[in-house]
């Protein structure tokens, strides 16, 4: 592959595909979080955007050195993706129908949470390994570096939408935001089989 115009159009649609996870996830954070400060935001934004940079450079490490284990852990991906999705999405759900007492103070989503969304929303990422296993290494960075960037963009749109979705759907945001997140775990699982 040469740098040209198409090896960044390719990469920056590459990243709009993969986005597409986080931003519904994101979506989903900011109806629960109505009161999120930029920072925050810019935070959550920047975990997501990290880890579509970094599993498709383990998935491209991969080729180049292990991939006949990869190849055996790949078929595992949507189920993992699935697992941490129905655990995130079914506590979103629990919380949102505790009593009016229960849910006094805003629930802040927590570093762990956090965590697994990133790892879960990129998780389809490590295949994109694959793809740009043609590339040098520069190259390699440089198509995941994009990824991250136009991931991180999206993500803070869906986290003001989802702001503004959440302030507007008060107590039915922690449903619905619950709800997308099964969804995303089901629809990677069934790409994925």
């Amino acid at each position: 592959m040469e740098w040209n115009f198409l090896f960044f159009m390719n990469s920056a649609l590459l990243g709009v595909g993969l986005a597409m996870d986080a931003f519904s996830v994101s979506l989903a954070n900011g109806m629960n979080e109505k009161n999120m400060k930029k920072s925050r935001m810019a935070y959550i934004a920047g975990v997501y955007a990290f880890f579509q940079f970094l599993m498709p450079m383990i998935g491209w490490i991969c080729v180049h050195t292990i991939v006949q284990v990869f190849g055996q852990f790949q078929k595992f991906i949507p189920w993992i993706a699935l697992i941490l999705l129905l655990y995130i999405g079914g506590s979103m759900i629990k919380e949102s129908v505790q009593s009016e007492e229960e849910k006094e103070e805003v629930k802040r989503l927590s570093f762990a949470v956090l965590m697994m969304q990133g790892i879960a929303t990129s998780i389809d990422a490590l295949s994109v390994g694959f793809t740009t296993a043609g590339y040098g290494l520069v190259m390699a960075v440089v198509c995941s570096l994009i990824v991250a960037v136009v991931t991180f963009v999206i993500c803070e749109t869906g986290l003001c939408l989802g702001k503004t979705l959440g302030t507007k759907l008060s107590g039915k945001a922690d449903v619905l935001g619950g709800v997308i997140l099964i969804g995303i775990g089901i629809v990677s699982w069934g790409r994925g089989m």
